[in-house]
């Protein structure tokens, strides 16, 4: 591997942190948050030749950037409140991350039933998305009427159905897209390191000029000078910039999904659809061999330091949903394999004036655009989509290379990234995904596919996913891998797709492990422990909802 990613190889990044803590270093510019917002910034900057620290406080995509709802959107949303600017920056950046990541970003059919007295009807949505496919430079819109439930859409609820609306957006694995961008930093020479949290800004004559440190793994704290702060924390937004002084912006809103077999809900579309209850936009899409069913949207009012879990009420509201959309389908809690949630960074309407929540504005109406702030040469920028966060970025860059305290090098921040992979339209199916997952890393998966542990082949699948083991020995080689849930959860997504967290894949799991990270048994095993409380808190059904099919419909 090539020195740039030297950092996060095992036991580098202590090495790294120790070095932070005894040099006097000063960087151009250190980037707070490690989700995909701090990982644009942070590739962005390097790429134009800065001396760039990103630092997160706990694992890469921790937050949001792993628990999103894995779309690449464009700006439908945008056009139903007239915002045709954002709109259109949104559907370009969604094409431009098409093309420059096959294989990671792929596009995803939307279908839409159009019922009866519903709204939008069929005629109002087509207008809609006549400018969304302009926009996009292409149509991809169709309205369909026949063989709807025989072959587009089987099992929808057909009582007074008109037809459905066929429209395009993308998915990706969020996780692994925060991870490209990161290598792509890494590469341009910039050091980013997770488990490193600020603690505070160092201000000077009124001025941020650095931030104070702690090092979760040893404990150490200490202190690294730079010439601009970029807080990118999402809806961790408002810990830093209290240090400072100013008034809560943040108003976090949870949004949590089901995942179920694909047999049992079959979609080979993202099927979107009004909630029986609310009318809120609901869907089901298809997503690495398994089906999702999403998103609910609430505040969010548990503590920021855990990670966010389903409740009871949201299982039911989503159940409920599908259920009505399905009827054939009959989906209970026992087909749920695992949940996810995760914590949108919103910028409220009325920060810090309205503490009863009956008297916010609704989590739906709120605005999802990023906001940016400076205090005291801090910038600190929250909210917005995963589709613009290069758009996000160059705005961040732009508005801190105008700072007083700033003596960056002349760059043009406007111009747009692009990764090297730039076409892999001509690989097979299964190089497409490796390239688009690993890009330049992809060369070490395959070399990694040719090994074997204890007479398992690394080339081999994990049980029914479409990840092989040589992925999980990639991961623990070059991406900085602390926690087995760093592994897991997101470098890899097993524990998503696979029943109890991949619970009985604990022996392969484990030789990999300790093979590639040389971790011994005791090691081992607080890890296995570690990552079963996890998954049985935050990604597992609530214990008051494990019970059975027959259970729930004789009770």
């Amino acid at each position: 591997m090539t020195t740039h990613q030297c950092h996060w190889e095992p036991n580098a990044r202590a090495a790294l942190v120790e070095q932070l803590r005894a040099g006097d270093h000063r960087y151009d510019l250190i980037v707070v948050g490690g989700g995909i917002t701090g990982a644009g910034i942070y590739h962005e900057a390097a790429a134009k030749g800065l001396k760039v620290l990103l630092i997160e406080q706990k694992d890469f995509a921790w937050g949001t950037s792993s628990r999103s709802s894995k779309m690449v959107h464009g700006g439908l949303r945008y056009l139903a409140s007239g915002q045709f600017g954002l709109a259109r920056d949104a559907v370009r950046e969604r094409q431009a991350l098409l093309n420059e990541l096959p294989g990671l970003v792929e596009p995803l059919p939307f279908m839409m039933g159009h019922y009866k007295g519903g709204f939008p009807g069929p005629w109002v949505f087509d207008k809609v998305l006549a400018i969304y496919d302009w926009m996009a430079g292409k149509r991809f819109r169709q309205f369909l009427k026949k063989g709807l439930r025989d072959f587009w859409l089987p099992g929808l609820r057909s009582d007074q159905l008109l037809g459905a609306t066929r429209f395009a957006d993308a998915v990706t694995d969020d996780a692994r897209l925060v991870m490209r961008v990161l290598h792509a930093g890494n590469q341009s020479g910039g050091h980013a390191i997770n488990y490193l949290k600020a603690l505070s800004p160092l201000v000077q004559e009124g001025s941020v000029v650095g931030l104070r440190l702690h090092d979760e793994m040893s404990g150490a704290q200490f202190e690294v000078a730079a010439n601009v702060v970029v807080s990118a924390t999402g809806a961790w937004t408002d810990a830093l910039r209290s240090e400072l002084g100013q008034n809560q912006v943040i108003r976090p809103l949870r949004g949590s999904h089901l995942v179920v077999a694909q047999w049992r809900l079959p979609v080979s579309f993202s099927v979107s659809f009004l909630h029986p209850d609310d009318k809120r936009p609901v869907f089901a899409f298809p997503w690495e061999g398994v089906t999702v069913i999403g998103t609910t949207d609430l505040d969010h009012q548990d503590h920021l330091s855990e990670e966010a879990s389903i409740s009871v009420e949201e299982v039911d509201y989503l159940l409920r949903a599908v259920n009505q959309q399905f009827p054939d389908a009959a989906l209970c809690s026992d087909d749920v394999i695992s949940t996810w949630s995760g914590v949108r960074p919103v910028v409220s309407k009325n920060p810090n004036q309205t503490p009863d929540l009956k008297q916010k504005a609704k989590p739906s109406d709120e605005k999802r655009e990023h906001a940016i702030w400076e205090d005291q040469g801090m910038l600190s920028v929250a909210g917005g989509k995963l589709t613009t966060y290069r758009l996000i970025a160059q705005e961040v860059l732009e508005r801190a290379a105008a700072m007083s305290n700033c003596q960056w090098p002349e760059a043009d921040w406007s111009s747009l990234s692009v990764f090297s992979e730039a076409s892999a339209e001509s690989c097979l199916a299964s190089k497409q995904r490796m390239i688009g997952r690993y890009g330049e890393g992809s060369v070490h998966v395959d070399r990694l596919c040719l090994e074997e542990l204890d007479g398992q082949k690394l080339d081999a699948f994990v049980a029914s996913t479409q990840t092989r083991w040589a992925e999980l020995a990639y991961a623990c080689c070059y991406e900085s891998i602390v926690h087995l849930d760093d592994l897991l959860l997101r470098r890899t997504r097993l524990g998503l797709l696979l029943p109890l967290g991949g619970r009985d894949l604990e022996r392969g799991i484990k030789r990999i492990c300790q093979h590639y990270l040389s971790w011994d048994e005791a090691h081992w095993q607080n890890e296995w422990s570690r990552y079963q409380e996890i998954i049985t808190r935050h990604y597992a059904l609530p214990g008051a909802l494990e019970t059975s099919c027959e259970a729930r419909k004789t009770a």
